[in-house]
């Protein structure tokens, strides 16, 4: 069981909301469009906490199936961002001719650890396994170019 007072508990998880806040703030104050690289990261930030509410709704549920219920519909949310995320990042223009479409098995121009195309995939055999195509509405997990 978990003894941590509030103020001290998830010390990372405060971190990284304080470091997004910080990040939301510094932006610069003339309209400056995002680009791919920008929209990469937080696509990595969506699908880190789309795990993490995955998780919490698995462990929630059994003891508390209403509050599971929300966080489920949480994760569902969250993909959803994600799905649109990966949309506009394909939608920005790229140095290299053909590289907006989606080739999650290559490695075309971000982190040579996990693209965002084999981010997306990964976190979409999530979503696939635990909502329906009603929870998802018009959302598709397919690449959009």
């Amino acid at each position: 069981m978990n003894t941590s007072p509030a103020h001290e508990a998830q010390p990372y998880l405060r971190a990284a909301t304080a470091g997004i806040r910080h990040h939301a703030r510094s932006l610069p104050a003339q309209d400056r469009a995002a680009d791919r690289v920008h929209l990469d990261v937080l696509h990595a930030h969506l699908t880190t906490l789309h795990q993490l509410l995955d998780q919490l709704a698995d462990t929630t549920r059994p003891q508390n199936p209403a509050a599971g219920r929300h966080l489920a519909t949480a994760r569902t949310r969250l993909w959803q961002a994600a799905t649109e995320t990966h949309a506009a990042f394909h939608q920005l223009p790229t140095t290299t001719a053909n590289s907006t479409e989606c080739r999650p098995e290559q490695l075309p121009e971000g982190p040579t650890v996990l693209t965002i195309c084999q981010r997306h995939l990964a976190a979409g055999h999530i979503i696939r396994r635990k909502t329906t195509p009603t929870d998802l509405r018009a959302h598709t997990t397919a690449c959009v170019r």
